[in-house]
């Protein structure tokens, strides 16, 4: 693995404070990280690379407002074969909307053509332990799975 560009989509900060935590373990490892906080799909780079995609879900399952022209890109792509890609969702278990907004990210991608390297994490912000503590447990075992590519 060459390097990791976290892409967030957050509208309340949560999103962004775990790709931000991701980044800083995945920096102490060695790996090369980046978040992007206002992505730009024309910037983040597609090769020699994973997009680790960290979304919240908004209102009725929407996408966070930063992450919309990102995602508006993506659907006028014509092909993403050749990009690996990772999701994490937040979301709250309360709503029948839970995590939408990174189960579509995750199917418009794979429509697209772009390779999924691991099954989507989902982080409900209703339990007890915080999303960041459960997306760092579950860091090292994406880690091990990604690390081939």
């Amino acid at each position: 693995m060459n390097s990791v560009n976290i892409i967030i989509g957050s509208q309340m900060g949560s999103a962004e404070y775990v790709g931000e935590q991701l980044a800083e373990q995945l920096i102490t490892q060695g790996i090369s990280a980046e978040v992007h906080d206002q992505p730009s799909f024309s910037e983040i780079n597609q090769e020699n690379t994973i997009w680790l995609v960290c979304t919240s879900t908004y209102g009725a399952g929407d996408y966070p407002e930063n992450l919309l022209a990102f995602v508006e890109d993506i659907n006028q792509a014509d092909d993403l074969k050749g990009l690996n890609f990772s999701v994490i969702g937040l979301g709250d278990t309360s709503y029948d909307t839970y995590n939408l907004a990174g189960r579509n990210l995750e199917q418009l991608l794979l429509s697209k053509g772009a390779n999924r390297i691991a099954d989507r994490l989902e982080l409900n912000i209703l339990d007890e332990q915080l999303p960041e503590d459960t997306a760092l447990a579950w860091l090292p075992s994406w880690i091990e799975k990604v690390s081939s590519i």
